[in-house]
């Protein structure tokens, strides 16, 4: 039977209604521990075409920076990349998944609660989702009102090469007018069949529509989310299937909510010095000072992000 047989799925470990409780309940051990070492931000609208984008200017990365010397230095010393998952901090465990997944806080957060859906065995972030992937993420997407994501490559702002989605609970912040900054101009897209493109996007994208419902179903409904997900990476230009195997032809993000499913097709993986992952594309973007602020105000944000992602063929 094949591995995309909706009849051949590993049995979800997470109990339903639970992931919430767990998410809150770890926070506070984390944060008591000092596992969990959030970067505080100020936030600023930048609206554009209608879009009201989240700009969070960052107050301290120092914990982060000197996190990753330390990193590099074992590296040097081992030989061996360091791998942050393979083993994981357990004060940052949240949920056990599936026999595949488990579920951690993200160590160096921006926004609350932010969440990585992390392979339990190594596998390389530059391999194509797959249904395992979908089961995963879509248990996640049904407890709470949320965004998924996942950088497709280094090109895309991965900073780690272990696959890991994430997830973060919406509203992006929790005075926020907007749950999520992007989600008007996806209601906007235009279908030709099954594939929908916004016009306002300077950027080579692809849009589909899901059952609000995928989630919960862990077989059949990882299915079909991956054969859209194949769909949509096929109608940006990127290799699926044949010479390439399971790994990716080129960098992408791809999005998703319980609605829709967003890919976008990039080139590189900063504008500037002003670095873009695939919250970017929905719309809450990141700055490190006051000057990164004023450049991305006096271009607007579609001008970043149509200069790292692929430009549409004329």
């Amino acid at each position: 039977m094949s591995e995309n047989s909706p009849k051949v799925h590993d049995a979800l470990r997470l109990e339903p209604g639970r992931l919430w409780t767990r998410v809150t309940e770890q926070t506070a051990i984390a944060l008591d521990r000092g596992a969990l070492q959030s970067i505080p931000t100020d936030c600023e609208i930048v609206e554009e075409n209608g879009i009201p984008f989240l700009v969070r200017i960052l107050q301290n990365l120092a914990r982060k920076e000197a996190a990753k010397r330390k990193q590099q230095r074992k590296s040097e010393k081992t030989g061996k990349s360091f791998n942050p998952f393979l083993p994981y901090d357990r004060d940052l465990f949240v949920a056990d998944l599936s026999e595949t997944h488990l579920c951690l806080l993200n160590k160096f957060n921006v926004v609350d609660h932010h969440l990585l859906v992390v392979t339990r065995e190594f596998e390389d972030q530059q391999e194509l989702l797959t249904r395992r992937d979908f089961e995963a993420i879509g248990a996640c997407l049904t407890e709470f009102p949320s965004l998924a994501f996942y950088n497709g490559g280094r090109v895309a702002g991965a900073s780690q090469p272990h696959k890991h989605l994430q997830l973060v609970p919406l509203p992006l912040t929790p005075d926020s007018f907007s749950a999520l900054p992007i989600a008007e101009a996806i209601a906007r897209a235009k279908y030709d069949g099954e594939i929908g493109t916004v016009a306002d996007f300077p950027f080579v994208h692809a849009v589909g529509k899901l059952d609000p419902d995928w989630g919960k179903s862990p077989g059949e409904g990882a299915v079909e989310a991956l054969q859209l997900y194949r769909k949509l990476l096929r109608a940006i230009g990127l290799e699926v299937e044949g010479s390439t195997g399971e790994r990716q032809s080129g960098p992408y993000n791809w999005l998703a909510t319980r609605d829709w499913m967003f890919v976008i097709g990039r080139s590189h993986e900063c504008f500037e010095s002003i670095s873009v992952n695939s919250l970017g594309f929905a719309g809450a973007l990141l700055v490190r000072n006051a000057e990164q602020l004023a450049r991305l105000k006096a271009l607007g944000p579609m001008q970043v992000l149509a200069a790292v992602g692929r430009a549409p063929l004329s």
